[in-house]
């Protein structure tokens, strides 16, 4: 009797092991996958969903080219789902595309925006936005919204959130109509944060990478990490119109056409502050967002001409019209330098 009672312990804990083992064992197998396995509403919890918008064709070349670098270089999240979203008419002509669609395992959406918005560049981007945002509620753990002018170079472990952290950020790459810490708001950022519900305390410094400003927080549109249940990129949809409806901010808009460019901007990030305490945001790191050649485009305290450490970089309008040799300019590791030069500098206006 003895006896049988052992060998039925033996046997339970034999199979509990074994279960234990079994579970470990698809867990680490989601995770090569860039999937995190949990639970939710019955289904399977993805580690992450990439997402971008793209206005038109030179975009929507340049969204691939994401894609691309995402499934070639992002480590062990390049598995995840990537939508690429255009405006709605477009969704006509996405045949024309299925076949690098297909190659890249992306998947495009259409979009759209309400009629005011789209006398403001770059509105139809924040309504996507919220649209991916809220398409990832519920399978993704997170949600990374890209510019359409970016590319992976490394895997971007900085975009494993840490428990409470809802939002992971750049700042934006300078000044211009960020509000400098050092100096009492100005009219025109009194008016975003009493309009936008922005509370004092909320307000914290950042640098920006290319002048090396000291400003009030002012967020790069162009890389952004959410936790799409904190709804932050819906929020932002719902602060543009907030501020674009505003006669005050109107003729503003029409007397200073960098206020008209980047209010889009302005609304994220009075959507960041107005919802989220210090300790809920993480900065990247310097290795994000990096803006390639940004110097021979613009002001800049720095030459960025090295991708050696960079994770993403973004390239703007630069190789539109690209010097011929850049490459022999731009330090890195030269079969990353050899991609770029393959697809990036094949872009035309």
């Amino acid at each position: 009797m003895k006896k049988a009672l052992i060998v039925i312990i033996v046997i339970i804990l034999a199979l509990a092991l074994f279960g234990a083992w079994s579970l470990s064992a698809l867990e680490s197998s989601g995770a090569e996958k860039g999937e995190h396995l949990q639970t939710v509403e019955g289904g399977k919890k993805q580690r992450a969903i990439f997402g971008v918008f793209a206005e038109g064709k030179e975009q929507l070349h340049h969204a691939l080219i994401l894609a691309e670098s995402i499934r070639t270089y992002a480590g062990s999240f390049k598995n995840s789902p990537i939508w690429i979203y255009v405006p709605e008419k477009w969704m006509e002509n996405k045949g024309a595309f299925a076949k690098k669609l297909l190659e890249m395992d992306a998947e495009i959406k259409g979009s759209t925006a309400p009629e005011q918005a789209l006398a403001f560049p770059y509105a139809r981007k924040v309504f996507a936005a919220a649209k991916g945002e809220a398409g990832a509620k519920g399978k993704a753990e997170i949600f990374i919204w890209l510019d359409d002018d970016t590319v992976f170079l490394q895997e971007p472990g900085e975009f494993i959130l840490d428990r409470g952290v809802s939002f992971g950020y750049r700042p934006v790459t300078h000044k211009l109509i960020g509000s400098l810490f050092s100096e009492p708001l100005d009219a025109f950022w009194e008016r975003v944060y009493d309009r936008l519900s922005v509370p004092e305390t909320a307000v914290f410094p950042m640098t920006t990478p290319a002048d090396s400003k000291t400003i009030r927080p002012y967020f790069n549109a162009g890389l952004l990490v959410v936790r799409p249940e904190q709804g932050i990129l819906r929020k932002w949809a719902t602060n543009f119109p907030i501020l674009y409806e505003d006669p005050v901010f109107a003729a503003w808009c029409k007397e200073d056409r960098v206020k008209f460019i980047f209010l889009h901007q302005v609304a994220l990030a009075g959507a960041v502050l107005s919802m989220l305490e210090r300790g809920e945001m993480t900065e990247l790191s310097s290795r994000f967002n990096y803006p390639v050649f940004f110097d021979r485009l613009f002001e800049a305290d720095e030459a960025f001409n090295s991708i050696e450490d960079a994770v993403t970089i973004r390239y703007d309008v630069f190789f539109r019209k690209a010097p011929p040799d850049w490459e022999k300019k731009l330090k890195g590791p030269k079969e990353k330098i050899a991609w770029l030069k393959e697809r990036i500098s094949r872009t035309k206006n």
